[in-house]
């Protein structure tokens, strides 16, 4: 399926989200390995976003965006539940005098 966002089209579902948001995915989710100044430069970054007039509206299209995901690969959710381990209490013996 092809997705076109203003124009552009993107070939991956990290290219949507990028088109449809205006901003790459990794300032919001970061990347692994980041060092803390990298991650605070990040956060430094999107907060002057959110906090740009033109990005006002950029929570609601997260959310639509988040919403979509969910709707469109309910499969990421399947939860199991995992099996209880049985507690053990610890056998007390009494102390020699």
């Amino acid at each position: 399926m092809k997705y076109i966002v203003a124009g552009h089209q993107a070939l991956t579902d990290a290219e949507f989200a990028e088109l449809a948001l205006g901003t790459p995915v990794e300032l919001w989710l970061g990347v692994e390995g980041e060092s803390d100044e990298e991650r605070a430069a990040r956060l430094d970054a999107a907060r002057d976003i959110l906090a740009d007039p033109e990005y006002r509206e950029l929570p609601d299209d997260l959310i639509r965006l988040a919403a979509r995901v969910v709707e469109d690969h309910p499969d990421l959710f399947n939860v199991v539940p995992l099996a209880r381990p049985v507690r053990r209490r610890p056998v007390r013996r009494g102390v020699a005098a």
